[in-house]
């Protein structure tokens, strides 16, 4: 798809980018992202990607918006409450960018999804709220040798990294895998939901929009992804630190 008039008014200020430019706003508009989760993290992830104009977004949720949702989760307002998260998030993006074109999936992430309709997508963000998601998304990706932001936050804390696992890196070494990072799934009850702990509303929206400006750095080849990184963020002690992670030796075996 080439940009037309319109597409080169909307997007001008991308456009006047020398690392963006003409052709990375075309690879935007020609990508097509699926995003695991409409709520805190995703919100950001949808409504900036749909701002910049990426041409096709998935957005993969089972819930409803509920009112305590709204302090965090601002894809969604006060008129949808009751309403799917997956049509809500679609009607501001669509409110937001018409021209996006926007597939929603009102189910959970499965490895039987993932195979019929992962190929459909070539990056993916995960926002999921959970650790059995995050090592299926994980999984999945890696199989489908597609790119996945991932990202994660506690009560006033964050954090966000790119998994490329299928490619090598500058020293010919393969790329690390999420269980690399994460090789087992903490105990049930050990990591308490925000349901039960609270969560910071601002919070998700820094770590959602670093999830976002990741994936426009991975359509469009510009910058240095977080591959091999984990960006860690406090917002108490307004700190941000980073820390590199390396592919084991021995990979641990997926459950």
């Amino acid at each position: 798809m080439q940009l037309t008039s319109e597409d080169i008014e909307r997007y001008r200020r991308h456009i006047l980018l020398p690392e963006i430019g003409g052709a990375g706003q075309q690879r935007l508009k020609n990508a097509r992202v699926l995003v695991i989760g409409a709520g805190g993290l995703g919100a950001p992830v949808l409504l900036y990607l749909a701002a910049a104009g990426v041409g096709t977004i998935g957005i993969m949720d089972d819930d409803m918006v509920s009112l305590s949702n709204l302090q965090r989760q601002v894809v969604h307002d006060t008129g949808t409450i009751g309403e799917a998260k997956t049509a809500s998030a679609r009607a501001h993006m669509a409110r937001l960018n018409p021209a996006v074109r926007v597939l929603t999936f009102e189910e959970r992430f499965s490895p039987g999804w993932a195979l019929l309709h992962l190929p459909l997508f070539d990056f993916m963000v995960d926002g999921s709220d959970n650790f059995d998601t995050r090592y299926a998304c994980a999984d999945a990706a890696h199989v489908a040798e597609i790119p996945l932001v991932t990202g994660a936050v506690g009560r006033f804390d964050g954090s966000v990294t790119v998994l490329k696992p299928y490619e090598a890196g500058s020293d010919g070494t393969l790329n690390p895998t999420y269980r690399d990072l994460f090789p087992e799934k903490p105990p049930e009850g050990l990591i308490p939901a925000c349901a039960e702990t609270g969560i910071i509303g601002a919070l998700p929206g820094v770590i959602g929009t670093l999830m976002a400006m990741e994936t426009i750095k991975l359509i469009t080849g510009v910058g240095d992804p977080l591959v091999g990184r984990l960006m860690l963020y406090d917002a108490l002690a307004a700190r941000f630190d980073t820390i590199r992670y390396m592919r084991r030796t021995a990979p641990a075996a997926a459950e």
